[in-house]
């Protein structure tokens, strides 16, 4: 079963990984509509490991 902390880790290596392999991305040094996904992804799983949603991740230190 997947820790919340997984999720987050998850996501961030999906849309860095995203980043790096495609074409649209590179070619346009512009996020593509699948990168702004997968970033809203990781910002809404951030958000809610910050604000200690019950369920959602939890808060990590900087």
């Amino acid at each position: 079963m997947q820790t919340p902390n997984d999720s987050l880790d998850q996501a961030r290596i999906s849309y860095e990984g995203h980043l790096n392999s495609c074409r649209q991305c590179a070619a346009d040094r512009a996020p593509c509509a699948v990168a702004k996904h997968l970033r809203r992804v990781c910002n809404s799983l951030d958000l809610a490991a910050r604000r200690g949603v019950p369920g959602g991740p939890a808060p990590r230190t900087r």
